[in-house]
């Protein structure tokens, strides 16, 4: 069979199952898919602050950090990122997958052992694919099975890997309970708190900070593509893990820094949440309650149960989840469904996240067209 025949085949068989992945623009539907929960990635100060900065700014970083790459404003983002979430150091990637894969791939070695939750992100699973320690999964938010798995693995570098917030399902890891288990077996905790960066904590430093853990974990990876309304992300820990870091993390080492724009607007979406992020996030949170408060009996039954701008609705089958998201979007609403193999087979959902520029009444007529369509499966 020729290559591209059996490529041919592969869409094929996914197109069977309802789960062929496409690009689409949905510019005019309401957005209740976007992880831009602050609604910074349009805010008017936001968007002030690029322009009067731009034309002083050159286009590209032109190289790698360790090349022409490395500039004094993305020094001025590091030192605010470690600031304000209350870290020794940050170090910057291009992406929070970057970010996973340099620090999963370069600090693990063959003798040491990976422990992580069975639903922590792509990015996760593919780092540990890259280091060359052993692994073992447990179940999601389970101490007791986490405990277990330490118990057997006492007297190795034990890495233990969690997200602060889930992002297919948008709840929250017990992160206190999670961080004690890990002083009691010395092992190192690595937290992705790629979707509770500028939610959580009085100014959105995240839940390690909020629960007060920040300081006992080995390294919190922090992206700006979601509530930051922006692009990159940082890795925040010790001075030492920085300079590793430096040193060996490939998809660091041999990628082109972030370019000057995307830094200046990092730093300033930093600098409005320090002066503006708790209003935000009570704002924020306001439309939470709200649509929880409208969700039918019914509906509850196959409701996630989240306190996270992630709400999700579960609907068996891809093809069952692909009419509800359609019959949602001919209403005018932008709510994607998450079909397996993204989530497991009878996982699949409604993922509809929530956001400061959400008006009530759309919120109310979204939940009055999911209680009816939701129903009618």
């Amino acid at each position: 069979m020729l290559l591209e025949e059996r490529m041919q085949a592969f869409l094929a068989r996914r197109k069977a199952n309802k789960a062929l992945r496409t690009v689409k623009r949905h510019e005019h539907l309401i957005d209740f898919c976007s992880n831009d929960y602050l609604s910074l990635a349009q805010s008017p100060i936001l968007q002030k602050k690029a322009a009067e900065i731009s034309a002083q700014l050159p286009l590209g970083s032109t190289g790698s950090r360790l090349l022409t790459g490395h500039y004094e404003l993305l020094e001025t983002l590091e030192d605010k990122i470690a600031e304000f979430h209350q870290g020794e150091a940050a170090l910057v990637f291009n992406a929070g997958y970057n970010a996973n894969l340099g620090l999963l791939s370069a600090i693990p070695r063959r003798s040491d052992v990976i422990l992580y939750d069975e639903l922590v992100h792509a990015s996760i699973h593919d780092g540990i694919r890259l280091s060359p320690a052993r692994s073992s999964v447990f179940a999601h938010n389970n101490t007791s099975a986490l405990e277990q798995l330490l118990q057997e693995h006492q007297g190795k570098t034990i890495f233990v890997l969690v997200e602060s917030i889930y992002s297919m399902d948008g709840d929250a890891a017990p992160l206190k309970t999670i961080q004690a288990l890990c002083q009691k077996y010395q092992a190192y905790l690595v937290v992705d708190e790629a979707h509770s960066t500028g939610i959580c904590g009085h100014y959105g430093e995240g839940l390690c900070v909020e629960t007060g853990i920040h300081k006992e974990v080995f390294a919190r990876i922090y992206t700006f593509g979601k509530a930051m309304g922006g692009h990159g992300a940082a890795v925040v820990g010790s001075k030492v893990l920085k300079d590793y870091l430096l040193n060996y993390a490939r998809p660091l080492i041999y990628t082109t820094a972030l370019s000057p724009h995307s830094t200046h607007h990092i730093l300033e979406a930093y600098r409005l949440l320090e002066k503006k992020g708790a209003d935000y996030i009570k704002e924020l949170k306001e439309r939470i309650d709200y649509f929880r408060s409208l969700l039918s009996p019914q509906i509850q039954a196959h409701y996630i149960n989240s306190l996270s701008p992630i709400q999700c609705l579960l609907t068996p089958g891809n093809e069952a989840v692909l009419e509800l998201s359609q019959q949602l979007a001919a209403k005018g609403y932008d709510v994607r469904p998450i079909r397996m193999p993204t989530v497991a087979a009878g996982k699949e959902r409604i993922r509809i996240c929530l956001h400061r520029h959400n008006a009530l009444p759309e919120i109310k007529t979204l939940v009055e067209s999911i209680n009816l369509f939701h129903s009618a499966l």
